[in-house]
């Protein structure tokens, strides 16, 4: 079967049993401070499992993109190095919340392998929760009684909590789980070895398939368990693994899922994959290069495409460290250093056209994405490979790099250390690695100090799951409840969360801030800081609880900050249609930041956007404000219907069936959004862009103010350039002014190179005159009276460039300051001199301090009239 017919046919026979097939979900968790990215097919679906949210339908199937790279599920450093793991991966799904259970689960999973895909069922193997004695949890006995209905006992096997009980992370839904394997060896290997012995143990071809997960607990923070108000089924296939096995393949980069893009990489490799595991020599590390590429080109691609952009912090980091070891992995085993995922990206945005389309929408802007990452770190391992080079050289007698020197190179440069240790092997030379790891953990420790964050469990007061937002109606309600209240420790202060049952505050969302007021309990007055999402649960910041949190509560949002943002938002909303009038359609919105202060939008584009096009792009939304065009909102429409409305939709966003669509005229703006909004435009006044620039490859930002903060934007600059007018006499034409002056700045500078030049050459003179000859060595000292530190270090240039043996010691007086400078020849440095060292120990004499390199060293101090001293002290060492 190929693999797009076995994707339908779980699909098909899922639909059959009822369920509704619903689409991937974005790789970016953006929602769930306690996941950076989606790990597992239930991670969409984890307010239903925790009765946050009552499901509008009960049964769901899906294929969900999946990202294991960090956290509790992390199979990166595993890619490559076997036949099925993965960074990115499709989880075939079958949902439950709160309908059918164990039975109904596992006669279906069993009826799809053995009926629908055919599997022989003496290549499968069960696996159950044994118990854990820790948790006070018995063994799943229902679920093995269950399987022993359909399969023999001896092939239902018993294991720990490791393997057979599934959380999402440190906290959050999990139960016991049933795991379906599959036996994939030969019938030879079979009859040698039972395979119920080979179950968990890692066997490359004894493998999980299908994961049955049976969710009836939550996982608390302080560790303990409590049972969940329903019990639901969520269920995992790898579809790569089941691609695989009903392929008859031993690895699933052999199956036709990878097939395009392998053919691809060894076309443009000239090199031939052989599907190599065992011998670690130069066949393994190339084959393991080529399983790397065309692994990790999908988690990048996809992400990208998901809207998770490469960058140094969080998850973009993760993306740009996929990306990168793919590079390195080429650099180094194909002896490929020119780009090629962005090659790669193209191939399989064809390959996933009908499947995943968002990919194939934005090749264009995902390609050149990759490229210029890519180019930048070839750039980064040519510089670092000259750098290690150096190192090298320097420790030629130890053979010996230490790990401080490992760690800057990896800090600092973004070398990676596994290519240092490779290169470092290679070349015979050792690496210090557990002084790379000290000054590693030093790092983490402090960028970890200031970031501690822990939440605590919630305080349920109610067991209602409603927690409307009406607030797009009402800035103030007075009949909300507390359903739950939690305390966070944010650097080591603590905060405290409340959910209410309905409330007026926006909940940061799409880049646009959380509301900030009061809350009122009887007469106590509580100010939300902040509000935040956590899923679709709407979370109020306060710095501390009322007496009575069970009292009826008044929520009162800060009406102008909302006015505010939602001028900004509207403004956004505008300037997204203004750019694609003005730079065309590919303007796509790839990230904003909407407070009460000023609006910041990210864009798809490939060069700077010009002063002329930045003036249309604001005249064209100040034309729409003046308009005073009404805000169409429809809150209820069906994601179809938007669709086919033309309606902007923002790749990386997670739409549900019914959207809400805002529309400024149908003709100029019109976009999916759950934001706030002005009714009318002339309500944002004015509209002003304060910047634009790069904030990456094919990304750029513009900045904008709006009503109040623009017209203080422009009444700053007007007075800035009022104040420059007075200092012109008031000129008429300001810029030619400043242009005059510019020029004739240009030419004082040059009449002072000239000066300074004459200056050095005559400091040069009076030193050769009084240079003396001590053991040998021209001594070369005095205090000259030149204007900066830069004249006497091309003196210096100078005798070393003449060749002659000389040791040289200046002082010079700059703003009221001492400063001195050495420099030696090359035969004194041989002979054990370093000007570093001995700037150090003349510095004291001017009460400073300095360094530099063995050849020339400068410092700085507060005595001048140390200087004599110091240059007495430096003929006193020669």
């Amino acid at each position: 079967m190929k693999s797009s017919d076995i994707r339908q046919k779980f699909l098909d026979f899922f639909e059959a049993k009822q369920h509704k097939i619903v689409p991937s979900a974005p790789l970016v968790n953006k929602d769930d401070p306690t996941l950076m990215f989606i790990n597992a097919g239930m991670n969409p679906f984890k307010d239903y499992f925790l009765g946050n949210k009552a499901a509008v339908d009960v049964r769901v199937a899906d294929t969900q993109k999946c990202l294991r790279v960090s956290g509790k599920h992390n199979d990166l450093e595993e890619v490559g190095v076997d036949g099925y793991h993965h960074t990115l991966f499709e989880m075939l799904g079958n949902w439950s919340f709160g309908d059918y259970f164990k039975q109904e689960a596992i006669e279906w999973a069993w009826e799809l392998l053995t009926k629908e895909f055919g599997i022989d069922p003496d290549r499968l193997y069960i696996s159950y929760f044994g118990g854990d004695e820790a948790d006070g949890l018995a063994p799943d006995d229902e679920a093995k009684a269950i399987w022993a209905n359909i399969l023999s006992n001896e092939r239902i096997l018993p294991f720990d909590k490791k393997d057979n009980f599934w959380e999402m992370g440190e906290t959050g839904p999990c139960g016991p789980c049933s795991e379906i394997h599959v036996d994939l060896r030969s019938d030879e290997e079979r009859a040698k070895t039972n395979g119920a012995s080979l179950v968990n143990e890692d066997h490359p071809e004894v493998i999980e398939i299908w994961n049955l997960v049976f969710i009836e607990f939550e996982r608390k923070a302080d560790r303990s368990l409590v049972d969940l108000p329903s019990k639901h089924i969520d269920t995992g296939m790898g579809f790569e693994r089941i691609t695989m096995a009903l392929q008859g393949k031993t690895s699933s980069y052999d199956t036709d899922l990878f097939e395009p893009t392998m053919s691809f990489l060894e076309k443009a490799t000239g090199l031939k994959y052989e599907g190599e595991y065992d011998n670690k020599g130069a066949t393994f590390q190339k084959d393991m290069a080529f399983r790397v590429l065309i692994d990790h080109i999908r988690a990048v691609s996809f992400a990208i495409a998901d809207g998770q952009l490469p960058s140094n912090t969080g998850a973009g980091y993760v993306i740009r460290r996929i990306l990168r070891r793919a590079v390195r992995y080429y650099y180094s085993f194909l002896d490929l250093k020119k780009p090629v995922l962005y090659q790669l990206m193209g191939v399989l945005a064809d390959q996933f056209k009908t499947v995943f389309p968002e990919l194939h929408e934005q090749r264009e802007f995902v390609g050149k994405l990759i490229k210029s990452e890519e180019e930048t770190f070839l750039k980064t391992l040519g510089s670092g490979i000259e750098r290690l080079d150096a190192l090298m050289a320097k420790e030629k007698a130890t053979k010996a790099i230490n790990g401080k020197d490992a760690f800057e190179l990896y800090d600092t440069f973004g070398f990676p250390f596994d290519l240092t240790m490779l290169i470092a092997s290679e070349k015979g030379y050792q690496v210090d690695e557990a002084g790379f790891d000290v000054a590693l953990k030093e790092q983490k420790k402090r960028s970890k100090a200031d970031a501690v964050k822990q939440v605590g469990d919630w305080m349920v007061l109610s067991d209602e799951t409603d927690n409307e937002f009406v607030g797009y109606d009402h800035l103030s309600i007075d009949d909300a409840q507390v359903i739950k209240y939690r305390t966070v420790k944010v650097k080591k202060k603590n905060q405290f969360q409340i959910v209410l049952n309905k409330t007026p505050f926006y909940a940061e969302s799409g880049g646009q801030h959380g509301d900030s007021g009061l809350m009122w309990f009887d007469d106590e007055k509580v100010p939300v800081l902040d509000t935040q999402k956590e899923n679709d649960l709407i979370i109020h910041v306060v710095k501390s609880l009322p007496a009575n949190i069970s009292a009826t509560v008044k929520a009162e949002v800060n009406s102008q900050k909302r006015a505010a943002i939602s001028k900004n938002h509207t403004a956004a909303h505008l300037m997204h249609s203004a750019l694609h009038e003005v730079l065309g359609t590919h303007a796509l919105q790839k990230g904003q930041d909407l407070n009460d202060k000023k609006l910041r939008f990210d864009f798809s584009h490939f060069s700077k956007v010009t002063d002329e096009e930045l003036v249309k792009i604001e005249k064209l939304v100040n034309e729409k404000i003046r308009a005073n065009i009404s805000l169409e909102e429809n809150r209820h429409m069906s994601l179809e219907e938007a669709k086919a409305s033309g309606a902007t939709m923002l790749f990386g966003e997670k739409y549900g069936e019914f959207v809400r669509l805002i529309t400024y005229d149908k003709d100029f703006s019109s976009e999916l959004c759950g934001g706030t909004h002005v009714t009318s435009t002339g309500e944002i006044g004015l509209f002003k862009i304060t910047v634009e620039t790069s904030v990456g490859s094919s990304i750029r930002r513009i900045e904008a103010v709006t009503a109040t903060e623009a017209e203080a934007y422009v009444d700053k600059e007007i007075a800035e350039l009022n104040a420059i007018r007075g200092l012109f006499k008031n000129p008429k034409k300001v810029a030619q002014a400043v242009e005059k002056l510019q020029e004739e700045n240009k030419s004082l500078k040059k009449q002072l190179e000239k000066l300074d030049i004459l200056q050095a050459k005559m400091a040069k003179a009076e030193l050769e005159s009084n240079a003396t000859l001590i053991n040998g060595v021209k001594f070369v000292s005095g205090r000259v009276e030149v204007d900066n530190v830069e004249a006497v270090k091309n003196i210096a240039r100078q005798y070393r460039q003449a060749g002659e043996t000389f040791f040289m010691v200046v002082g010079t007086e700059a703003n009221g300051k001492a400063n001195l400078t050495v420099s030696l020849s090359d035969d004194l440095i041989a002979k054990g001199m370093n000007a570093g060292k001995i700037i150090r120990e003349l510095a004291k004499h001017i009460r400073g301090g300095g360094g530099g390199q063995p050849f020339l060293a400068t410092a700085g101090g507060k005595d001048i009239s140390g200087l004599p001293n110091a240059i007495d002290a430096a003929k006193a060492m020669l």
